[in-house]
Parts: C-alpha cells; structure tokens; sequence
C-alpha cells in the first residue's frame, strides 16, 4: 500500500475551481477599499491543507495576502463560523498573542459567493507530521517547548481583558460539545459505527472534571501552527472552533498525537505512536503533560481516560462531518474522502478509553 506524503500532500497550493473559483477582479474592488495600499491584480490558490473553511493565497502586486471563506453550498448549523474567527485572532493580535494580522471581514456573499476575511500571509514553515521528519534534534525540543508554552499562555490570558468575555459560555463546556457534535455527527453520519453511539450514550454521564473559563483553540495541533527556523511559534491557525471553555480538556485534544491510531496509508490525522520519541528530541506524553501543569496550575493527569474518550469522539464527530461534506459535494480537500475510514478507528478507542474510566 502506497503511504500518502502527508508534508507533500497538504503543503503549497492548488488551482480554485468550480464554485470554489474567486472572480479576481470583483475581489481586487472589495481588498481596495479593505486594505490601504492594495494593488491588484491578484491571483488566488486554493491551499491544499485546509478541510473545512476554504482557505486561499492571495498573490497581488501589493503583497501577499490570505483569504479566509465559508464554504459554498448547504453548510451544518453553527459550523464554519468565520465571522468568530476573525473576532478572536483580532483581539488576540493586540495582546502581542501570535496570530496573523486581521485586514477586515466582508459578510456580503455578492462578493466571492460567501463571506471571508483578509489576514496577513505569515512567512514560516507547517510541519504536517508530529515527529518531524526533516527537523533536528534541537528544533523538534525547541518547537515542542514552544508548542506548550503557547497553549498554556493562551489558556491564562484573560477573556474579559481582550474583549473576549462575551465569546462563549464557559460554564458546562464539555457538556455542550458532547451535545454539538452528537447532533453534527447524526447529521453527516454515512454509516453504523457502535463505539460511535455508545460513547454518545455515555459520554454526558461521564465528564471530567470542569477546568477554568479560558480561550480555548478547539484544534490546537503541529500542523495549525507556522514555526520560525529556530522552532518558535510565528502564527497559530484555524481558529474555526474557538470560545470560552475549559483548557483542561483543550490540552487533552492537543496530547492526542501521543495516542493517535495510526493509519497504514498515512491518511489520517498525524501520530506519535511508534517512534521513538527519546531519540527524536520530543517528550513523552507525561513529561509534556508536566511541562503544561507547571505553566498554568492546572490538573491534567488525573483525568486522561475520561478526557481521551471525550476528545476522540469529538475528533470522529469532526471527521465525520468532512465525511458527510464529501458525500454533499462540498468538501474542499481531494484527500477528504479518505477521512471516513477513519471515524470507526478514532470511535473504538475513544470507548477503550471509557472503559478505562
């Protein structure tokens, strides 16, 4: 079986077409008044990375810029939330947090078929594998301690101090996930996965722990950052799920690259299982785990069973909803389709997981 390059496959960009094709003229009228200094004429490229929210390099001959959209077509209630996107990544920018600049939002559909937002383009590299293939020792400790110092700082910035107090209710977040993506994934579900059900049959009985009102990412991982040569955090990306929850069970989502199923084909959402992460210069699971209670006081360790359980479910939840874009025509990624093999996997250990508890 031919192993997919997960580094080749996402990186660069692809040519927009059909309903996701951008008229360039009607773009370059809107990025004038939105922009000062803009100069067209641009060209756009879809980039290959991206599942749910297009996601677009605008070259123009003022500069390089990114576009940000809502997907064309019959879209899942409450999902591809752009508008909070750019909300967030704004008020995050003026606390110095690392996130592209904001150029403004354009909510008039009239202008490329649905609404977007204009950022800067971040100069730095997206590593798609977690064991980082062609870095050093030294970079893959330095991007790791980098990685975690990130999302603890995140997780201790004050929401009511950016703005931010009103961005979600914090109270009882696990609870209305477990709720959102139970209701997203009977929408796209394609098929019968019974560690699917009964994880949604088990799960609101079951919570961990709540954690502190915090900003949390909702997909805090590798490949959503842009890293500087030396390992640092330039940008952090996808802010699609953001709100007020819990940080406990955000970092939880994060340290599931030390879990992960992999995948024979290489398909899948990026692993650490199976390597040797001593020799790679990466800390193993507890001692990240560590690192991230030091920084923020928060108990993490206790409570891994319960929250692996929660977060590989919502995962399949996620994956399933690619699914059912590919089954609707909308998906925006050629490699979407190979997500569905993945849902059962993702659903079977997060119930090995509960069964733990």
């Amino acid at each position: 079986m031919e192993r997919l390059d997960r580094q080749a496959a996402f990186s660069g960009t692809r040519q927009a077409e059909g309903a996701l094709a951008i008229d360039g003229a009607r773009l370059d009228a809107t990025l004038q008044r939105l922009i000062p200094g803009y100069q067209g004429p641009s060209k756009a490229t879809l980039f290959k990375g991206g599942q749910s929210n297009p996601t677009y390099l605008i070259e123009a001959a003022s500069g390089a810029y990114v576009l940000r959209r809502k997907p064309p077509g019959p879209l899942l209630p409450s999902a591809h939330q752009i508008e909070r996107e750019a909300r967030v990544m704004t008020a995050l920018g003026t606390a110095g947090f690392p996130v592209p600049r904001i150029h403004g939002l354009v909510d008039d559909p009239g202008v490329i078929g649905s609404a977007f937002y204009v950022m800067d383009k971040v100069e730095g590299e997206v590593v798609w594998e977690p064991h980082m293939p062609a870095a050093t020792v030294d970079q893959r400790r330095a991007t790791y301690a980098a990685m975690n110092a990130t999302l603890a700082r995140l997780h201790t910035l004050d929401p009511g101090t950016l703005g931010l107090g009103d961005f979600g209710r914090a109270e009882g977040y696990v609870a209305r996930q477990v709720k959102r993506w139970s209701q997203q994934y009977a929408v796209s579900a394609t098929e019968a996965i019974p560690a699917m059900d009964r994880l949604i049959a088990w799960l609101p009985d079951h919570l961990p722990p709540a954690g502190p009102a915090a900003i949390v990412h909702g997909d805090f991982r590798l490949d959503n950052l842009i890293l500087a040569p030396d390992g640092q955090v330039r940008a952090v990306l996808d802010w699609e799920l953001a709100t007020l929850g819990d940080p406990i069970a955000d970092f939880a989502y994060h340290l599931m690259q030390w879990i992960m199923p992999p995948t024979d084909d290489g398909s899948g959402t990026g692993s650490l299982v199976g390597h040797d992460l001593a020799a790679l210069g990466i800390p193993d699971q507890a001692a990240y785990v560590r690192a991230y209670e030091d920084a923020t006081g928060f108990e993490v360790a206790p409570h891994l069973n319960r929250l692996f359980a929660y977060n590989l479910f919502r995962l399949a939840a996620i994956l399933q909803g690619i699914v059912g874009r590919v089954r609707d025509g909308t998906a925006t990624n050629p490699n979407a389709a190979a997500m569905a093999k993945q849902v059962r996997p993702l659903a079977e250990a997060g119930w090995r997981y509960a069964e733990g508890v």
